[in-house]
Order: structure tokens, then C-alpha cells, then sequence
């Protein structure tokens, strides 16, 4: 599906209402968070990314305690029916994520899906920001539509050991594979090896934590 086309000026709209979303969550960092123990302090406020999407701004911010995709309003008042922290399933190439509504009154009402929270596991801002990039870059890549929609909630539980790991299909059908397709599974990482991986993090939006193996 190709991009929709958007004026120089609403590219640039994009832009800014990125760049006054790293100012809001710099202050935040410096006001309210520069203290608390999930804080990483390698890392720095980043807005990544930002351009229209539908009728908002799309990117991902960047923080020393969380990386979230964030849609932005338009207009100030865009969301002014939506309930802060009122969840909204929005569609991308890739598939369904589900939102919650956030509000900064310099802002106004903003969405946000959590991608990872908190960023210890980040060793520096460089990776941070390449993470970043590749989850935008798969968020929009309808290639991957047909792997298994991301439920943030779902995967902070699992990486908190609160949820278990789904399991493939493809284990409870053992009894009817072939004895070389049964080879070519145990010869695939498992979730929890991949989980372990930084590089099957960055690789989330593909839906890496819900395989057992890649997809060709």
C-alpha cells in the first residue's frame, strides 16, 4: 500500500508536532523524573519519525523510561471526546495495535502504545534510536499484516514474567508432521531464546514473540 501524499506544509506540521512532544517529555524528564529508580540514564528525550498519518502524526518517542508509538493530534480539541486512558484500536499496514489516551496540556489529547517500558536493556541512545526506527519502519510494512497483532499490555507481562509465552499451533499438531518438519522445528529458537535476543526486540512489530520460527 503506498503512502498516502502529503504537502511539504503538513509534512512540516508533522515535524513540529514532533519537536514540541520531545520539549514536553524534556521538561517532564527534568521536572518530574529525573529521580525515579525506572529512569536510564544513558539515554535522552527523542522524537522519531513524525509525519501524517490519517488524520494525525504518527512517530515514536523516545524517553529514558519508555519508547512509545504516539499519534498526535491535528487540532487541539481532535480528541476531546476520548476519556484519558480510554483505549482505541487503531490500523496500520501491519495490523491492529491497541492505544491509550494520554493528555499534556501543552499537547492536548495524544494516543500512545507502549513498545518497551522500562529501557534498561538499552545500552546507549544510538540503539534506542535504531529501535525506533525499525519499529516505525515494520509498524508500516504491510508485509507483516498477517502476523499476530501486538497487545502491548500482553508483551509487558510477559517480559515481566506475569504472562506466559503463547504457544505455536504448530506444537500441538506434532502427531501429524512429517518426521523432517519435525527436524526443522527443533532446530528453530525458541520464544524464550528469542525474547532473549536484543535483535528479536527490535524486531517486535514483526510479531517475533508469537512465532516459533520465521515465516518465508
Amino acid at each position: 500500500m503506498p503512502a498516502e501524499p502529503f504537502s511539504a506544509e503538513e509534512n512540516a506540521k508533522a515535524v513540529a508536532a514532533g519537536a514540541q512532544l520531545q520539549a514536553v517529555f524534556e521538561k517532564i524528564y527534568r521536572q518530574r523524573m529525573i529521580d525515579v529508580p525506572v529512569i536510564n540514564p544513558k539515554l535522552e528525550v527523542a522524537a522519531i519519525g513524525f509525519s501524517p498519518w490519517r488524520d494525525s502524526y504518527l512517530g515514536i518517542l523516545v524517553t529514558p523510561w519508555f519508547m512509545n508509538l504516539m499519534l498526535l493530534p491535528t487540532r487541539p480539541e481532535q480528541w476531546d471526546d476520548l476519556p484519558e486512558l480510554s483505549e482505541q484500536s487503531q490500523a496500520f499496514p501491519s495490523g491492529q495495535y491497541r492505544f491509550i489516551t494520554g493528555f499534556e496540556p501543552a499537547i492536548g489529547k495524544y494516543q500512545m502504545c507502549s513498545l518497551f517500558s522500562p529501557m534498561f536493556e538499552f545500552s546507549d541512545q544510538a540503539a534506542a534510536l535504531e529501535t525506533a526506527e525499525v519499529a516505525l519502519r515494520e509498524l508500516l510494512n504491510e508485509a507483516h499484516v498477517e502476523t499476530a497483532d501486538i497487545d502491548s499490555e500482553q508483551i509487558a507481562n510477559i517480559w515481566n514474567g506475569t504472562e506466559a509465552i503463547p504457544q505455536d499451533d504448530a506444537e500441538l499438531s506434532a502427531e501429524n508432521l512429517s518426521e523432517a518438519e519435525k527436524h526443522t522445528i527443533l532446530q528453530q529458537p525458541t520464544l524464550e531464546q528469542k525474547i532473549s535476543q536484543p535483535l528479536s526486540r527490535r524486531e517486535l512489530l514483526r510479531g517475533a514473540l508469537f512465532k516459533s520460527g520465521d515465516k518465508t
